[in-house]
């Protein structure tokens, strides 16, 4: 695992955090439904990371294949799903609950996966730092209670959503031969959006135009910083990142919004947020990067899936090193 992928990792989870602001932001100043605000959010960071590309020269080497088709849609239903699912368990059991239960998810569901493709237990500081951030989460958001009209719904929701990104973290992982992460991310999100806009009016949610000047720059920093910067950043760092170590730095989301409500909202954290907050900080020390010394190496699978590593041939006369 680099340290420069761990850093973008974690810098999603960081500026994900910003979106639960800008995104209510923009709904009440623009007037604008949950599932609008979210169709706005893929399409618009989809276009971003599209025009990004094509500065960069990211198409260059793309060949349109079945490989890269089908990686494409299905990241695309998958990140619609994943929008669709959560604003849907929030409107019927709170955001607390579905908070706790989307976040919460997605790590422990990359792990059993990761467990049952590799046939491996998760390593000891995997187990140690899905402790602390899961108990952070819980300690960070559960404070703030409430449910919703319809809770049993709400969870179920909220665990398509979980699913949804656990799957969605996976399929980066995979390397599509002749595109990298950015112009794969860049058409699947840019689908994604007009995917949920598509079936937004199915879900009682009009798709409309932001009626202030403010709901559409909101709407621009939705796009372009929690979406086309953070996902952009995710997927890349994902080339060497093990899927679980992403799902649990993503908790980092919730702890970057706590502060920002705190800091522009007025908004009391009290002491189990503060607990919380220290728990999920602790989480990410945990996973950081280890420093190696002696010659670097190709990641292994072990190492990919969040596992031990196989052992390496001793070669006569070389440094040994310590993972």
């Amino acid at each position: 695992m680099r340290r420069s992928d761990f850093a973008l990792v974690a810098l999603a989870g960081l500026l994900w955090g910003t979106g639960g602001l800008a995104g209510a932001a923009a709904g009440e100043s623009g007037h604008l439904e949950s599932v609008a605000v979210a169709a706005y959010r893929l399409l618009g960071g989809g276009l971003v990371l599209l025009v990004g590309a094509v500065l960069l020269g990211a198409f260059g080497g793309v060949r349109v294949t079945r490989a890269l088709v089908g990686h494409v849609t299905a990241t695309a239903v998958l990140a619609a799903a994943y929008q669709a699912a959560y604003f849907a368990a929030v409107e019927r059991a709170g955001v607390a609950t579905s908070t706790l239960v989307a976040l919460g998810g997605a790590p422990v569901l990359v792990a059993v996966g990761t467990a049952v493709a590799t046939r491996r237990p998760p390593s000891r500081t995997t187990v140690l730092a899905t402790v602390l951030a899961l108990t952070g989460l819980v300690a960070l958001v559960g404070t703030s209670g409430g449910t919703g009209r319809a809770p049993l719904a709400g969870v179920l929701l909220a665990l398509v959503s979980a699913a949804s990104f656990a799957a969605m973290t996976g399929l980066g992982r995979r390397v599509v031969p002749q595109a990298g992460p950015l112009p794969t991310t860049a058409l699947a999100f840019t689908l994604g959006g007009i995917l949920l806009a598509a079936v937004a009016p199915l879900l009682g949610d009009a798709v409309g135009v932001p009626d202030t000047a403010t709901g559409w720059w909101l709407l621009a920093f939705l796009a372009v910083v929690p979406t086309a910067t953070a996902y952009g950043a995710y997927f890349t760092g994902l080339r060497t990142v093990p899927a679980t170590t992403a799902s649990l730095l993503a908790l980092l989301e919730p702890l970057t919004a706590t502060v920002g409500a705190v800091l522009l909202r007025d908004e009391r954290l009290g002491v189990g947020g503060a607990v919380g907050a220290v728990l999920l900080a602790s989480a990410v020390v945990v996973l950081r990067p280890r420093t190696v010394t002696g010659p670097t190496s190709m990641v292994g699978p072990g190492h990919a899936a969040g596992q031990p590593a196989a052992p390496t041939p001793r070669v006569p006369g070389a440094r040994t090193r310590r993972e």
